[in-house]
């Protein structure tokens, strides 16, 4: 039998799916003392640090 090619929604749903469990694994909540630490350099970490800093200055 020969290879069958996935149709466009196919794939599309194949990288979306892919994507989005990417996307959750980067999001979720990581508890402070978690053995799961971010690192520093973490895209989560920066991002926090931003809205921390835009939030103090608006009170």
């Amino acid at each position: 039998m020969g290879v069958t090619r996935l149709k466009r929604k196919d794939r599309r749903n194949k990288t979306v799916s892919r994507l989005e469990v990417q996307f959750l694994k980067l999001g979720r909540n990581i508890e402070a003392g978690s053995r799961s630490k971010e690192s520093k350099s973490s895209q989560v970490v920066k991002n926090k640090a931003v809205l921390d800093k835009l939030a103090a200055e608006s009170k």
